[in-house]
């Protein structure tokens, strides 16, 4: 039987290759005769890079030391033939690196602009730029100011960074912004947010950053005084424009810099050769950490059914947990992890134990829907 996995990281808990692994060892313990195809996957967020540089042999990783949340990251962006490089958000500005100690006032992007200088300085010509996962809400104002802008107040002084300075500023000075790579800058995100209003950056994403409800009304407002500035500055930046709110407004400044916003799923679906993949499959396994009311609209879980409902091959999903209300009716198979361990904090303890279990569950569902007996399943059956 040819299975596909193509599961996405369980965010801080395990990387989308291990998870793969361990899926499809669990699997393998309940039906032997296995023709197990890996696609680990990705939409933009955490474990993007990872994925690039799985899927292209000849990849190349970098390291750079930046400024990070919480002090100096050691941070790393990939370098594919033809002077492509892939940077992420994620690991060098993103909100695990925060830990339990957010601070979302004060969070930036600048160290994901520092990263993107290093890939240009190495003389990357094209950029492939994943941005979810971020922990800041800075409209990208600190990836801009590591790439040359200027944030100025009234008194022609720079504002603070994060969302804290974004009403401060008067002028917006790009005269000495560096200019995106002559072959264009691909932004990966994994949301269509704009930038501000009841479906914008701060009021979706804002709670989740660690601000209050009030809180999430005033950034909002503070994005939308700040918008038209950048706007007359870099003209490409349109706060409407579907994905501009993505990584608390990153993809807005990454517009303006002339960036084209894509669906990371689908990028790295194209890349790995995930529907060719699929086609004869018998079955498809998706997943990531929290499946909740956001998985259906660009994540991988979302993107991995409907590309297998359009193949007209049956799907399961693994979740670390399901939230309440959120749609898993285009899977055939559903589980989590929070239900067979006992709860969140000991699926998370042990990801790889109860992925390996969460596997064998879904084998025997899967085997028992396409009606195959016990002795095409292989002997070795065990229970999870």
């Amino acid at each position: 039987m040819k299975v596909v996995f193509a599961l996405d990281s369980f965010k801080g808990s395990i990387a989308a290759e291990d998870a793969v692994h361990a899926v499809a060892d669990g699997w393998r313990r309940v039906a032997p005769r296995l023709r197990a195809v890996s696609r680990p996957m990705a939409d933009g967020g955490e474990g993007t890079l990872r994925a690039f540089l799985a899927a292209e042999s000849e990849a190349a990783e970098h390291f750079v030391d930046v400024d990070g949340p919480r002090g100096p990251v050691h941070a790393s962006w990939g370098e594919l033939p033809g002077r492509v490089g892939v940077v992420e958000l994620a690991s060098s500005s993103g909100i695990e690196l925060y830990a339990e100690a957010l601070r979302p006032w004060d969070a930036d992007t600048s160290g994901f602009g520092h990263v993107i200088r290093a890939a240009l300085d190495h003389g990357m010509e094209t950029l492939i730029a994943g941005i979810g996962s971020s922990a800041s809400t800075d409209a990208g104002t600190g990836l801009l100011r590591a790439l040359g802008a200027r944030f100025v107040d009234g008194e022609g002084e720079p504002v603070p960074p994060g969302a804290r300075g974004l009403r401060d500023v008067v002028t917006v000075d790009v005269s000495h912004l560096r200019p995106a790579p002559r072959g264009g800058v691909i932004v990966l995100s994994d949301v269509t947010n704009p930038l501000t209003g009841s479906e914008g950056a701060a009021r979706v994403f804002g709670a989740q950053k660690g601000f209050t409800g009030d809180e999430c009304r005033r950034v909002d407002e503070a994005l939308g005084q700040f918008a038209p500035l950048l706007t007359g500055a870099l003209s490409r930046a349109r706060p409407e424009a579907s994905g501009s709110g993505a990584a608390g407004g990153a993809g807005f400044a990454l517009s303006g810099w002339g960036g084209q916003l894509r669906s990371g799923a689908h990028a790295v679906a194209e890349l790995s050769g995930l529907r060719e993949a699929i086609a004869d499959a018998a079955f498809v396994i998706t997943g990531e950490g929290a499946f909740d009311g956001q998985s259906a609209h660009g994540k991988v879980p979302g993107y991995v059914q409907s590309l297998a409902r359009e193949l007209g091959v049956p799907v399961g999903l693994i979740a670390g947990r399901i939230s309440p209300g959120a749609d898993t009716s285009g899977f055939t198979e559903v589980v989590s992890l929070t239900d067979i361990a006992g709860s969140g904090s000991a699926a998370r303890l042990e990801p790889a134990r109860w992925l390996r279990h969460a596997g064998g569950a879904l084998a025997r569902r899967a085997c028992r829907a396409l009606e195959l007996s016990h002795g095409d399943m292989g002997p070795g059956r065990v229970r999870p």
